[in-house]
């Protein structure tokens, strides 16, 4: 058995590795339908898994001084308290109708995600800092040397899109990282660049939260299989990092999209049919 959690977790992690995120929508159907694990167990293996592959990339970029650490800490501290949430209300719906609830989560990331893909500007957005001038209306803005206009207008909104991430995440065992890349770019202004090192900052921070909400409504959670599918997850986001540097990334983002819809797909047949 221990073959196929690194096995599934490789998979994991070269899907987060090649798209910059998302790639964690994959690992509850892999743990339940590849590994036969209860429904509420493989959300807090996979908010464990996904939580230690996002800390060996956002080290690194910590130490580099990439993350945007003002901005990052609030949104992971609103994120760390929409968790526990999501932790709870996960225990209140049934198994079969979580996995259908889990599914259409999928098919709302494969849009986003081919969106993306067929339209880069809509998945950038414009900050007040580059390009041309114009006129900026959105509820947070940047200075001239780009830094964060911290107004309470820009902060509700940000924490507010935390708490979302976070119910997300304790709800379904996602790490969030395909909410959190293009809010941060579209509604904090951040450079995409940041927003990827940033984002991975917030995911291990509101995936530590996820596991401990998890634990406390005392849902089961095998550290063997969490520890291998973590271990594959770290070998597969290095080797789809590689192979992304050299496949063009609207093709990347398209396929990664087709491939999330049909593993949605089987989940809500599966789910359906039992």
């Amino acid at each position: 058995m221990s073959g196929l959690e690194v096995l599934f977790g490789c998979i994991v992690g070269f899907a987060l590795g090649l798209t910059g995120g998302g790639g964690g929508i994959f690992a509850v159907p892999l743990l339940v339908y590849g590994l036969s694990i209860a429904p509420r167990e493989a959300v807090g293996i996979s908010l464990a898994s996904v939580g230690g592959t996002a800390l060996s990339g956002a080290v690194p970029r910590l130490i580099r001084g990439e993350v945007e650490l003002r901005t990052g800490l609030l949104f992971a501290i609103s994120g760390m308290l929409g968790a526990p949430v999501g932790s709870y209300l996960s225990t209140l719906v049934p198994e079969n109708v979580l996995l259908i609830l889990f599914a259409c989560l999928m098919c709302v990331v494969a849009h986003r995600m081919w969106v993306k893909a067929a339209h880069p500007q809509l998945a950038t957005g414009t900050c007040s800092t580059e390009g041309k001038p114009r006129v900026d209306r959105s509820a947070c803005q940047r200075d001239a040397d780009g830094q964060l206009r911290l107004t309470s207008r820009c902060a509700r909104l940000l924490i507010v899109v935390g708490l979302v991430t976070g119910v997300l995440s304790g709800l379904f065992g996602v790490g969030g990282g395909f909410v959190i890349v293009p809010a941060l770019v579209l509604f904090s202004g951040m450079a995409i660049h940041s927003a990827v090192a940033t984002s991975l900052f917030v995911v291990v921070l509101i995936s530590i939260s996820g596991v401990s909400s998890h634990l406390i409504a005392g849902n089961e959670l095998s550290s063997t299989t969490a520890a291998l599918f973590t271990a594959g997850g770290l070998v597969g986001m290095q080797f789809g990092g590689f192979v992304a540097k050299h496949l063009h990334g609207s093709t990347l983002q398209k396929t990664f999209a087709i491939a999330v819809i049909v593993v949605a797909c089987f989940v809500i047949l599966k789910s359906v049919v039992a």
